[in-house]
């Protein structure tokens, strides 16, 4: 696997990292946390040294599951988690980035890891109630202190940005970014990022499935599955965003590649400093995905995409409006 290196400070990072997510979350099926550790280390055996988790994934079981698997390797990767919401019988219950829960989560999330120091700390979503300044801050002080290596932010505006790097430079940003996602080309997140040398790492670089190809108008998503509620996932958005597929095939058919692959390819093709975090609970699919590190498109290609998907017109929004108030911010 190659690597790749996050923003100034210089996080050595896998050029394909691994979304940990829906090991156990979000999404309808869920592995046991034993199958789930067997799956991060199978990761961990094919060069993959980057993980992203989260307290609220679980809530905090998938930071339990991810820091016993990587705790035979543990000086060997690096390690992403996230504080930024209140958790109330065990559900999300709104953003609180204040300094005092800052330092909370922090040592909580040290616990369940069951490590010294946290590599990546992201704020998961920007707290409209908490100035950024002090948010940064605190973690400037965890940075001190020995707990925090890296400070990272999750879905801020790009102005959110430049006010948090003036207090404590910010490592890098994850937000969403895709072929059927590409607001940081627009919003000025690419442009800060390449300005203040900060990372990027795309968040469902796969579009939360629908860019392997393998789900259609007649997909059926399961209770319990998080996109029942995401516009893009009523039959009618899969549809007509099937044209999106329908380009990945083509581009894929003349690489002996699958669309999954030229989905990635084409996100580490963008900028060198992006690394791209996929998840899934299935060791096939993980091979997948880092075989497209592998995966040269050429100039051509990606000419070819970049005139082919601007005649396609994405159906639906990333999320819900309530959801949607939370990025940008």
């Amino acid at each position: 696997m190659k690597n790749r290196t996050l923003g100034k400070a210089g996080l050595d990072v896998s050029a394909i990292g691994f979304g940990c997510m829906g090991l156990d979350f979000s999404y309808a099926h869920k592995l046991t946390k034993q199958d789930g550790i067997t799956l991060v280390r199978q990761a961990v055996d094919r060069g993959v040294t980057f993980f992203d988790t989260a307290e609220v994934y679980g809530p905090f079981t998938n930071e339990e599951m991810v820091g016993e698997a990587l705790k035979p390797v543990r000086d060997q990767v690096v390690i992403a988690t996230k504080f930024g919401f209140n958790i109330v019988d065990g559900k999300m219950s709104g953003t609180n980035s204040r300094p005092e829960h800052i330092r909370e989560v922090c040592d909580a999330s040290l616990k369940r890891l069951g490590i010294d120091v946290i590599d990546l700390f992201y704020q998961h979503r920007v707290d409209p109630n908490v100035p950024i300044e002090d948010v940064a801050g605190a973690v400037k002080d965890l940075i001190a202190a020995g707990k925090v290596r890296h400070f990272g932010m999750s879905e801020p505006g790009a102005q959110t940005v430049r006010r948090a790097h003036a207090v404590q430079p910010v490592t890098t940003l994850q937000n969403e970014y895709s072929l059927w996602t590409r607001g940081p080309e627009t919003n000025g997140i690419l442009e800060t990022c390449e300005e203040l040398g900060i990372g990027l790492v795309p968040y469902s670089p796969l579009g939360k499935g629908f860019l392997t190809g393998t789900m259609s108008k007649d997909t059926k998503i399961d209770e319990g599955d998080f996109r029942r509620i995401l516009p893009r996932f009523t039959p009618e958005a899969m549809e007509k965003n099937q044209a999106l597929i329908d380009l990945l095939k083509r581009i894929a058919d003349g690489k002996g590649a699958t669309p999954a692959q030229i989905a990635l390819a084409w996100l580490l093709a963008q900028k060198p400093w992006i690394v791209p975090i996929p998840g899934t609970t299935k060791l096939h699919r993980l091979e997948e995905n880092i075989g497209a590190a592998d995966v040269e498109l050429t100039a051509a290609d990606l000419a070819e995409i970049e005139t082919a998907a601007a005649a396609i017109q994405i159906e639906g929004e990333r999320y819900p409006d309530q959801l949607m108030k939370t990025t940008g911010l």
